[in-house]
Order: C-alpha cells, then structure tokens, then sequence
C-alpha cells in the first residue's frame, strides 16, 4: 500500500486530490498539510511513501520543506512529488535540487497524477513531460559559475559518467542499455552506481547533477 501525504494549503485542492486517490486500492492517503512545517511533521511521524508537496505554502515554502524531508536521517526512503504551475516554473530545478522527486503540474488529470505518485514510490524520477528538461537546464545554465564539474564527476568512472549524461537526457535504463551496447540490469547498475558515489537520491537527482556539472547542456 502506498502511503501518501497531501501538502497544499488549499482545502478544495486536498479534497479532491483525497477523493481521487481514496478510490485506488494500492493508495492510501495518511495525512494531510497545511504548510510546509505540517509536511516535514507528517513526513516524520507517518514516513509516508510520498508526499504530493505544493510550492506556495504559508511560512515554510514546500521547497524549504522538502530540503529538510531529503535532510532527515531516517526519511531517505520518502519522496517527495512537487506540484507546479506554470507560474512556479522558475522553482522547478530548486525544488529538484532540495531533493524531490519529480514535479507535476496542477492541472494534471487523474491518470497522469496516479501514476507519478506511483512512479515516485517505486524509487524513480518523474519529470512531466510538459515542462521539459530543458527547463531544468536552463536554470542549472544561470549558475554555471558555481558549477562543481570535474571535482564532483572525480569518483565516477568513464562508463558511469557516459550513464550519468544519459540519465540527464531523460533515458530509461533499457535505452541507455541500447545506447551503450549492454544490458538493461547493466544500465541499471551503473545508474545504481553512480547514485552511491554521488550522494544522489534517485534519478531526478542524476539529472540535476548531468546539468549542473556541465554532461548535458541545455
């Protein structure tokens, strides 16, 4: 059963987003948060499977929160799904470096939003794919001047570098597999690798890292 915390200060919005997944038989909605103070609270107390984190929140933004969720020993395995608009875009890749998952926007139907949240539980990235990465690229681009590249890439071998870029193009593991001539297990160990030796908590973190140090430009 996935357990979900709903972050949004909007009772209509957690309401409907209730409504939706209390239908679902693998779903289960735990909690629900009013700010982002409330989501780092519920994330400790019920160690939800994910939690769908609005950005504009009072006092605490849902970005700062999901810094201090990626933060908290103990929470590693709780993902975080941040909900955008495209008023908010400019918050994406900050919200993705605090340590998220992936992001949706608000708009999103039924099916697409039941299956990021799935997706996300089950330890993937989730990138919507109508706001691109891209996106994602420029932001990382505005902060070229602070970039760690060659230092942070130091630990990775050649192949983990070549999976790292990759995985910041947007590939699954079986393309990356096709690309580099192995296995899909293959790609995915490497992808596992790669994660280990740099401190990335999933997939969505190996794309802001592909940008920021310069393996892929937008």
């Amino acid at each position: 059963m996935i357990k979900v915390v709903l972050a949004d200060d909007e009772r209509l919005v957690r309401s409907g987003f209730r409504l939706l997944l209390d239908t679902e038989d693998d779903i289960t909605v735990v909690g629900e948060a009013t700010t982002g103070s409330e989501a780092v609270a519920l994330a400790r107390a019920a160690r939800p499977h994910v939690v769908l984190m609005d950005i504009r929140m009072p006092g605490m933004d849902g970005i700062e929160a999901t810094r201090q969720i990626a933060a908290t020993t103990g929470l590693c395995d709780v993902r975080v799904l941040i909900l955008t608009t495209y008023d908010t875009d400019a918050y994406v890749f900050e919200g993705l470096e605090a340590g998220a998952s992936g992001f949706l926007l608000k708009d999103a139907g039924p099916a697409e939003l039941l299956h990021g949240i799935r997706v996300v539980a089950a330890g993937d990235a989730l990138l919507a794919p109508r706001i691109t990465r891209r996106l994602i690229g420029q932001f990382t681009a505005r902060r070229s001047a602070g970039r760690a590249g060659a230092d942070q890439l130091a630990v990775l071998t050649d192949r983990e570098r070549e999976v790292v870029a990759l995985v910041g193009q947007g590939l699954r593991n079986d393309e990356i597999g096709a690309a580099l001539y192995v296995s899909p297990a293959t790609a995915r160990t490497h992808v596992s690798h790669a994660m280990g030796k740099l401190g990335a908590r999933d997939r969505a973190q190996l794309v802001v890292i592909a940008y920021r140090t310069g393996l892929v430009t937008p």
